[in-house]
């Protein structure tokens, strides 16, 4: 039970504070990623320079992170609780607020709307540019506006979902151990010359830790188009046919589901580092795509994580039970 009021009062601060820029340097993600640079560094120096080599480094990687993540945040509880329960559950909870992104991926897509309606094409694109790893210099206002709309529905799964789920299944350092996951494919997960064989156990990994919780992102963002009034039977449909689109196991889910929910067409042709990825279209375009649709997607995102929170809670409290 301590567990699932650890989660909701970490929900409810993200809700209410989102991610304060007092607290950048010292978040979780922001020394896991100095952690990965790191390490990184350490293991390609001592591993061979071979496609083998390099890949064995990587999994090396991969395992330094997700597993000394888990172990890491496990036994500072384990002691503090030794200490005073009170305050490791006041730390289980903050790191569970830590390892959601509500409502910062609203108010980082709500940006990029204020700047497509208010100050212009260039300024939509520098703040599109602070939430997508695509090149953003030449894209239409179209383009922006479809590249946060994605978005959302990308890190509905990645921000919010997906920790969500392994925070009711393990607490915060199960949730701290996905972030980790997370924070390894954002960073090493590209098919270039540099990464194709160091980051691909961190990708793999990635993949299945995302598994079962970006198809219960799908569902549920498909619960929410029928809450909120969006087209919940279009969304079921395009998620059903255009969900495997893409050669991740995942990424497609949300997205398929979020056009379909929108009435909108996803994806397609993006440029990233200046190469051109011809990525397949999701959805029917019955419409153009305009700014106030990324609103629409916040929405949905809300909803949908509203939607988790209670049917993850129930699940766990169900299993308490039993």
């Amino acid at each position: 039970m301590r567990l699932l009021l650890a989660a909701l009062c970490g929900f409810v601060l993200d809700l209410l504070l989102g991610d304060p820029a007092w607290l950048t340097p010292a978040h979780p993600v922001v020394l896991m990623g100095k952690a990965v640079t790191a390490l990184e560094k350490r293991l390609r120096a001592l591993f061979p320079k071979t496609p083998q080599g390099e890949y064995r480094a990587g999994l090396a990687l991969a395992l330094l992170m997700s597993v000394g993540t888990f172990l890491l945040c496990k036994l500072t509880l384990r002691a503090l609780d030794a200490i005073s329960p009170a305050l490791a559950f006041a730390l289980e909870a903050i790191w569970c607020w830590q390892a959601l992104a509500v409502k910062d991926l609203r108010v980082e897509a709500m940006r990029v709307q204020h700047a497509l309606e208010t100050e212009g094409l260039d300024a939509a694109r520098r703040a599109v540019s602070r939430i997508v790893g695509r090149d953003t210099d030449e894209l239409s206002a179209e383009g922006v506006a479809r590249a946060a709309v994605e978005t959302v529905a990308e890190n509905f799964s990645d921000g919010v979902i997906a920790p969500l789920f392994w925070m009711l299944v393990g607490g915060a350092p199960l949730a701290l151990c996905y972030k980790a996951v997370n924070t390894m494919d954002s960073m090493l997960g590209y098919k270039n010359a540099r990464y194709l064989h160091f980051g691909r156990a961190p990708a793999k990994l990635d993949d299945a830790a995302n598994f079962l919780p970006a198809r219960l992102a799908a569902l549920l963002l498909i619960a929410a188009a029928w809450l909120m009034g969006e087209d919940a039977a279009s969304a079921l449909r395009i998620w059903r046919r255009d969900r495997r689109k893409h050669a991740s196991p995942n990424s497609a889910q949300c997205e398929a589901a979020m056009a379909g929910a929108l009435g909108l067409r996803l994806g397609g042709p993006a440029r990233y580092f200046g190469v051109r990825h011809e990525k397949p279209w999701l959805g029917d375009k019955r419409r153009e795509i305009v700014p106030g649709d990324i609103r629409r997607a916040c929405r949905l995102e809300y909803a949908g994580a509203a939607l988790g929170l209670a049917a993850l809670g129930a699940l766990r409290m169900l299993l308490y039970a039993v």
